[in-house]
């Protein structure tokens, strides 16, 4: 593609400064992000005639039409200046990568002058020790209880209290919040905790070991259990660490393609032991190779990361010595990228691809059941109902009402076979309110909506209900100048009924295309019979000063904030009634004698009203 004389001076004038530069389509999207140590001479090479550029860079030239660049200080602020705009704005163009779900972590604030061990699912530069991640939320629990008897860490998250709270009352902390324990003692037990979270444990066991027969010989029982309490808890914590390799910290990264998806596999190894791993999968294009994606994850990972591993097993990664460099800074000392070819490292790597592939193959499985449930079942409803067009957005319509009182309506969408909710929208319906007529309710709102020239026109219209609902729609829908193909599903055989044949579809149970339209039915009903219960239940709350004469929603609130309880009030005397703002000595009185009237005598106080 040539580019346009303003892009070319754009690029001649660059600055040779570190930065980042986004290359943007015709409609204003960015469509790739880029870092350079020279934002001139990077840029340049995409402006050049080069026969041999990768498919993906032609691809990305062949749309990109404007250029945008931000200059920043170094090298390090591009590569996390990268990483932000790239998860800002998910680039087409960009390798993207994307964590499954949030794993937790167990953070020690080391920042504060009395830290607290907890668990978070955001991993974040703040002076605070993060280890994991972790599969099992429910272990992290089981181990911050059992480290927080052992230890004794505060588990609250402000140290503003005038006294002990419960925890210390249960002997599972020692009041650092009351000044109950030195700032000293209390640094050596987090100190601990770390040491066991880091796996440098066999000191700590022997020398709690020793503590313990200690006080037991001088006949400390209670100092003894609780030494016992510590040794039991690293023992469980320790069950759940794999020991890997003789020592040291490193991540192992291995990486599995297949068809165009990828999946990513991170060991976490902490002083010789697997405490964890991590998940993402990869969205990038067709001829993206190895390499390239490695380098993609280790720079969007550790940019986010609080600690950086001296070692990082992987099997290939494009610009190696530039990756280290990056690398070293962010963590202020050497860091190696390792490529093994044989030994425990090759062993372990070969493991985490391992696994990758086997993830990989679940997702694939995954994805290709969530496409036959949404894209695919799209296409079979398109299929097995003859639509002119595929049913992108389909809307679907209920009534929810008891016997007639505040009926109201739902409009519900679905796009591309999934709930779009910032499009739906509900209805109090205004023509029929007190009058049980479904047929009526329908055409309102069909002539509300429709008439509605503002919101999208639908592909494909689905009415809850039987023939008389669809015969009830039709002609309001077609007034308003919407010709999209219109159908009902009945609900007792699931019946599909469609304008112009006078039979009905009977769709398979199995099939997708049916469980797409019971799963928008459903949604719609659910949406509707909620927004009933909400003004059904407003409706009711009628209090029960309402039933007194004299009494308005001035003297109501009034009443209730100076006796806070209805027992207040039942005990109340005319003359305190009567102090109440508002009040008058009459509607005091009224108050006093309504409390004190039998039950029949106050019912028919009420029918005179």
């Amino acid at each position: 593609m040539a580019f346009s004389q303003a892009v070319l001076e754009k690029v001649n004038n660059l600055t040779t400064q570190p930065g980042v530069y986004l290359w943007k389509d015709a409609k204003g999207h960015i469509i790739y992000v880029g870092k350079a140590v020279n934002l001139r001479n990077r840029v340049k090479s995409y402006v050049r005639n080069d026969a041999n550029r990768a498919v993906k860079v032609a691809a990305m030239i062949s749309h990109a039409v404007d250029l945008e660049t931000i200059v920043v200080a170094n090298e390090m602020e591009a590569l996390i200046l990268e990483n932000t705009l790239i998860k800002k704005h998910h680039p087409r163009y960009n390798i993207m990568l994307r964590d499954d779900k949030t794993y937790p972590y167990i953070k020690v604030t080391l920042q504060d002058d009395y830290p607290r061990v907890c668990m978070t699912r955001r991993v974040l530069r703040d002076g605070a020790r993060y280890f994991g991640p972790f599969a099992d939320a429910g272990a992290v629990h089981r181990v911050l209880k059992l480290m927080q008897r052992a230890f004794h860490i505060r588990t609250c998250r402000n140290l503003k209290a005038d006294r002990p709270c419960l925890q210390y009352h249960m002997g599972h902390c020692d009041a650092p919040c009351v000044h109950y324990i030195t700032k000293a003692d209390y640094q050596e037990l987090v100190r601990q905790a770390v040491d066991l979270l880091e796996g440098r444990n066999t000191p700590l066991i022997r020398d709690l070991q020793q503590k313990m027969e200690t006080a037991s010989d001088e006949l400390e029982f209670e100092k003894a259990a609780v030494y016992r309490d510590q040794i039991e808890a690293i023992r469980v914590i320790q069950s759940q660490q794999n020991i890997v390799t003789q020592g040291g910290d490193m991540d192992v990264l291995g990486l599995a393609s297949d068809a165009g998806q990828s999946c990513v596999q991170i060991y976490t190894i902490r002083s010789g032991r697997l405490m964890g791993r991590e998940t993402f999968s990869l969205d990038h294009s067709d001829d993206e190779s190895a390499a390239d994606m490695t380098e993609a994850v280790i720079d969007q990972y550790y940019t986010a990361q609080s600690f950086i591993p001296r070692d990082i097993v992987v099997a290939a990664v494009a610009e190696q010595e530039d990756c280290e460099r990056r690398l070293s800074q962010l963590k202020g000392q050497q860091v190696n990228l390792i490529i093994p070819q044989r030994g425990s490292k090759k062993k372990l790597l070969a493991m985490a691809e391992e696994n990758a592939r086997v993830l990989l193959e679940q997702r694939r499985l995954q994805w290709q059941h969530d496409t036959d449930k949404t894209s695919g079942a799209v296409q079979a409803l398109a299929r097995v109902l003859d639509l002119p067009s595929l049913p992108e957005r389909m809307e679907c319509f209920d009534i929810s009402h008891t016997q007639g009182i505040e009926t109201v309506a739902s409009m519900v969408v679905f796009e591309n076979g999934q709930p779009a909710r910032s499009e739906y929208r509900r209805f109090k319906l205004k023509t029929v309110q007190g009058k049980p007529d479904d047929f009526k309710s329908m055409a309102e709102i069909m002539e509300r909506r429709y008439n509605e020239k503002d919101w999208p026109v639908p592909d494909l219209i689905v009415i809850d209900g039987g023939k008389g609902q669809l015969h009830a729609a039709l002609p309001i829908i077609r007034q308003a100048g919407c010709e999209a193909p219109v159908i009902s599903l009945a609900k007792r055989i699931e019946e599909v009924f469609v304008e112009g044949r006078s039979d009905s579809i009977i769709l398979s149970h199995h099939t997708p295309e049916l469980q797409l339209l019971q799963a928008i039915r459903d949604e719609a009903h659910r949406f509707a019979i909620t927004y009933h219960r909400h003004l059904r239940g407003k409706r009711s709350l009628v209090s029960i000063l309402d039933h007194i004469e004299g009494i308005g929603p001035a003297r109501r609130k009034a009443l209730w904030q100076h006796f806070k309880t209805i027992d207040d009030m039942k005990q109340a005397e005319i003359d305190e009634l009567a102090a109440v703002p508002g009040m008058t000595r009459q509607t005091a009185e009224n108050v006093y004698y309504f409390f004190r009237l039998g039950t029949d005598e106050k019912r028919k106080q009420t029918q005179l009203k």
